[in-house]
């Protein structure tokens, strides 16, 4: 009777926090995933790899797959050498380009770039210049290749 006290204990505690020790666990790479990774600390890491434990970069920034692949090669010097490529790498990239390659759908949108509100006569004279042009595309009057140019040249 002590033992399944004990035991119902130890699922109310866990039910207490909303998870259990084993989902907890297997939640954290998940949960390390969902913030923003630091391009210093990836360049580091990377860096790093040269002389210690190669791919932990990798697993830092989300690719798993490669970080495993870095550990089973260990061996071979190669994954050594790519780390610190990599470590160049990470350098060589302004924020932006780091986010983009290893943030996309971590950040929150960016409001520096508002959009412009179109002038709605601009933009009907757009559609209708558009329509014209792709009706001369369909009765033959110009060339596919013209009629992307073309239309490359309104949108612009």
């Amino acid at each position: 009777m002590a033992v399944s006290a004990k035991a119902d204990m130890s699922v109310e505690h866990s039910a207490g926090k909303g998870m259990g020790y084993l989902e907890t666990i297997a939640a954290l790479p998940s949960l390390a995933m969902s913030k923003p990774r630091d391009q210093k600390l990836a360049t580091v890491l990377a860096f790093a790899g040269t002389v210690t434990l190669p791919g932990l970069h990798k697993f830092y920034v989300g690719q798993r797959g490669w970080g495993v692949a870095y550990l089973l090669f260990i061996w071979t010097g190669i994954p050594q050498v790519a780390s610190a490529i990599e470590g160049v790498w990470y350098l060589s990239q302004n924020q932006a380009e780091f986010d983009h390659n290893f943030n996309s759908g971590l950040l929150p949108e960016s409001t520096s770039n508002p959009t412009i509100p179109a002038d709605p006569a601009r933009v009907s004279a757009l559609a209708q210049a558009l329509r014209q042009l792709d009706s001369l595309r369909q009765e033959g009057l110009i060339s596919e290749y013209e009629f992307e140019q073309k239309r490359r040249q309104l949108l612009e």
